[in-house]
């Protein structure tokens, strides 16, 4: 909860997302809290750039939850996304168009157009470019989509999160691997 690193949270609120803080407390001197999150219809909203320094890494997952809000989220400021592991921008405009995504984007903006909850109609490959934050984002695509999502290369997901495939197996993701 550290406010230089949370604003995701401060963005998925103003979507009206469901969100609560629960256990506040502070670990390795850093505010930590166990979060409760129910579902909620997600609005699209235009994000401050200002706000990209405390969620940079957060953009690819944002992407995804904004495809499946109500309206248009307006990323500005996330130019540096585009020399982080892979170019994010691009990697995440194009896997979000391959499983029926409207996107625009520019140097500096990615702006999706939200089909609302269950509208995305997935079906596509996603391309990772061996990024691990792509990989995991495109991988929670699938369980929210019509059809299945495939992604190219999910090796890079055990870099940060190594067991990021078992929970999502524990939530009910079917994983193959081909």
């Amino acid at each position: 909860l550290n406010p230089t690193r949370a604003g995701l949270f401060t963005t998925l609120q103003e979507m009206g997302a469901d969100l609560a803080f629960e256990n506040m407390r502070e670990e390795g001197g850093e505010p930590v809290a166990d979060l409760r999150a129910k579902f909620s219809d997600l609005k699209g909203i235009e994000v401050p750039p200002e706000r990209a320094a405390s969620m940079i890494d957060e953009y690819p997952i944002l992407s995804v939850v904004a495809s499946f809000a109500t309206g248009t989220t307006v990323m500005r400021g996330v130019k540096e996304l585009r020399v982080k592991e892979s170019d994010r921008i691009d990697a995440m405009a194009r896997g979000l168009e391959a499983c029926g995504v409207t996107i625009e984007e520019d140097e500096d903006t990615l702006i999706v157009h939200g089909m609302g909850p269950g509208g995305v109609p997935g079906g596509g490959t996603c391309a990772t470019h061996l990024d691990h934050r792509i990989a995991m984002s495109f991988m929670c695509l699938g369980m929210a989509a019509q059809n299945p999502v495939s992604i190219d290369d999910g090796g890079a997901i055990a870099t940060s999160f190594p067991i990021f495939e078992d929970l999502m197996g524990g939530l009910g993701a079917q994983i193959e691997r081909t």
